[in-house]
């Protein structure tokens, strides 16, 4: 959740490292800082701020030149923001730096047998517990003082390390948390997310768990830690830093949200074949007779991840027949669960690298489960520790919010349903069926997007509401805790989202003129039990917005969606969602970027 960045070579690092910290800012912080050296100079130069990356640029000083250095951008878990509790540590002789993505778990046992030898505590971080094991280390390297001190730790980490001593290099670990290395011309980076690099370079390393790195100006050498030499292989970094850029828009959600018929054709492309209307997902390695076998599925993920798995399993189940449902993967792991040889798990997450479901693949993977990955980032930790996958190809999303990539990853599952469909009793016409719908897409997402004049004028209208309801039955009920989701990441007002049939089972208590609810009305075969729920609410005075194929007569709104298939309207019923949650905090002022509180990538329990 936190960002790391670390340079060594021959350019002014200070520069360097600021910059880094500002491609990283959509992953959520609280304060940053950094720390320089170089082989001239004498000892450990750091400076750190509470607040925003320009909050520490604005105390650098003019005299601050370096060659390497790391620096970071700090999420808090162990004590409030604060200058003292940002990164980087030190020790107390200014010989360490450590910066550190992830939460020792056993720190407070550390930090009792530390304060035993005496040793006085500045932060209140578990972070610095480990600066100072890593400064009493007694080997002579600072390869073995960072391994020595790791054989203590129990928990998530991604660490950049930097001594006095050793000014020639960094020394980098990874356990759960991301860390990712970037080659250059005779220079070296560091960083937990590909943001950070691709302005210098699209040559990365991705280090695995449980496994460290040494980075010289000219050398990289990787290892586990236990001292095993590793091969270091590097890939190609699919995004130029123009990606990472908002391209004209006034925030990154807006540009993403404007992205989605382009990102949409792009995880189709290449992808359909109309000879036997079924899709091609060569990185499945599922082959037919295995797909035959699946007797369930189990989709994991988390927040808007969940969501996209929730209608992932009702796709799957209409068109492949095969039992699905969907599970929050933090629940998953601490439950027990028993795992069938026979299902079938895929774990979803944008990042590739959430923890909680990193964790549950690896207990299923344990227990020798088949698990596939529908992620977007190419050689992300989910990726390469499942048995296969698809990627979804949204491009890189730097708002906090997920808006493409959720509608990405549905339109991945819609490819998932059909091909194992195909393979098992989905006809031939129906198969041709959900292939014209897919292809319809792209257009169809762009005309809802023209209609963002009259979704701004709602927003106005609802931003006054303290709370808002959100329904729907069905494939629309994913779509509705999502919705729900978003407004409340973004313009934090209350939202709750329930199936519009639980409505009489309890919700209905809460309907009054001040409750807005907006309502997904497909026209299905439930548009009529639907159309029950919105008397059922303007029975009771309540405000109705309405996301319909056609105007819905009891709704004080309706926004009209284009139709497509049923199995395929949610994944266009959710769009204009999010564009009346962005222009409601819109309207309201916030931080739309980076809300409150929230992380992008969340790489700790």
């Amino acid at each position: 959740m936190c960002g790391i960045v670390g340079y060594i070579g021959k350019r002014d690092v200070a520069p360097l490292l600021l910059e880094g910290l500002a491609r990283l800012e959509y992953r959520g912080y609280d304060s940053a800082g950094m720390v320089i050296t170089s082989p001239k100079s004498a000892g450990l130069k750091m400076v750190k701020a509470k607040g925003r990356v320009r909050d520490l640029e604005a105390r650098v000083p003019k005299r601050f030149a370096g060659t390497t250095g790391i620096a970071h951008t700090r999420w808090a878990t162990h004590g409030a923001p604060s200058d003292v509790n940002a990164h980087p540590h030190l020790d107390p002789e200014n010989k360490v730096a450590v910066v550190h993505n992830g939460i020792v778990d056993n720190a407070s046992e550390l930090r009792v047998k530390l304060e035993a030898d005496g040793v006085v505590f500045a932060s209140e971080t578990d972070t610095e517990v480990l600066t100072h094991l890593i400064a009493r280390a007694q080997a002579e390297s600072l390869e073995e003082k960072v391994r020595e001190a790791l054989r203590h730790v129990e928990g998530t980490y991604g660490i950049a390390v930097m001594h006095a001593d050793f000014s020639d290099r960094i020394v980098v670990a990874r356990n759960g948390s991301p860390v990712v290395l970037g080659i250059g011309e005779k220079e070296m980076f560091v960083a937990s997310d590909v943001a950070a690099l691709v302005a210098h370079t699209r040559q990365v390393v991705t280090l695995n768990d449980g496994e460290m790195a040494t980075l010289k100006a000219d050398d990289l050498r990787t290892y586990t830690t236990e001292g095993s030499r590793t091969t270091a292989t590097p890939e190609t970094v699919e995004w130029e830093a123009a990606s990472y850029d908002m391209g004209g828009h006034d925030t990154y959600m807006h540009k993403e949200i404007s992205e989605q018929a382009d990102a949409v054709d792009r995880v189709l492309r290449g992808r359909i074949d109309d000879r036997f209307s079924t899709v091609h997902l060569g990185g499945l390695n599922l082959d037919a007779r295995e797909a035959r076998g699946i007797r369930r599925v189990k989709i994991l993920g988390c927040g808007t991840s969940y969501h996209a798995g929730m209608i992932g399993a009702g796709l799957i189940e209409s068109l492949a027949r095969i039992p699905a449902d969907a599970e929050p993967a933090s629940e998953f792991r601490y439950r027990n669960p028993v795992v069938d040889p026979d299902t079938l798990y895929i774990a979803v997450s944008q990042s590739g690298e959430t923890y909680d479901v990193l964790a549950a693949v690896q207990e299923l993977k344990r227990k020798g489960a088949r698990v596939l990955g529908v992620v977007n980032v190419v050689g992300s930790a989910i990726a390469r520790e499942t048995d296969g996958g698809v990627y979804v190809h949204a491009g890189p999303e730097v708002c906090v919010v997920s808006t493409k990539c959720f509608t990405n990853t549905v339109v991945a599952f819609a490819l998932l349903a059909l091909h194992l469909g195909r393979i098992r009793d989905l006809s031939v016409a129906d198969g041709k069926r959900i292939i014209e719908g897919l292809r319809k897409l792209p257009a169809q997402i762009s005309e809802i997007l023209e209609t963002e004049d009259e979704i701004k004028k709602l927003a106005a209208e609802y931003a006054e509401a303290k709370s808002m309801m959100f329904i729907g039955r069905v494939r629309g009920y994913p779509v509705a805790l999502e919705a729900s989701l978003k407004l409340k990441e973004i313009s934090y007002i209350h939202a709750e989202a329930y199936p519009a049939s639980e409505l009489k089972h309890g919700p209905l208590a809460l309907i009054e003129p001040a409750l807005p609810t907006v309502a997904i009305v497909p026209n299905d075969e439930l548009l009529e039990k639907n159309r029950a729920a919105l008397e059922e609410i303007k029975a009771r005075s309540g405000k109705i917005l309405a996301v319909a194929h056609q105007e819905q007569e009891k709704a004080d709104h309706t926004i009209l969606v284009p139709k497509n298939e049923d199995e395929l309207d949610p994944i266009l019923m959710g769009i204009p969602l999010q564009l009346l949650a962005y222009h409601t905090a819109l309207a309201l002022g916030r931080d739309i970027d980076k809300p409150r509180n929230l992380a992008k990538s969340v790489t700790v329990e």
